[in-house]
């Protein structure tokens, strides 16, 4: 499940970074516009990617406390 993470929070980054410096939004490309039923699943994962990797900034420092 990290890994999973990781990838679609990577995907997120790439796709701002795109938008930023091109003004260019792959995942809108792909999915058929902002508002495409694609496009709106691959946002919602990528948030709930987010989600996710904030608790690996946690789970890190309660592994390192208990060595």
């Amino acid at each position: 499940m990290d890994t999973i993470a990781l990838l679609l929070t990577i995907v997120g980054a790439l796709n701002w970074g795109l938008i930023a410096l091109f003004q260019f939004d792959l995942v809108a490309w792909l999915g058929g516009g902002q508002d495409g039923l694609l496009s709106r699943v691959v946002y919602g994962l990528v948030a709930l990617a987010g989600i996710w990797c904030i608790t690996l900034l946690f789970r890190n420092k309660r592994e390192a406390l208990s060595e």
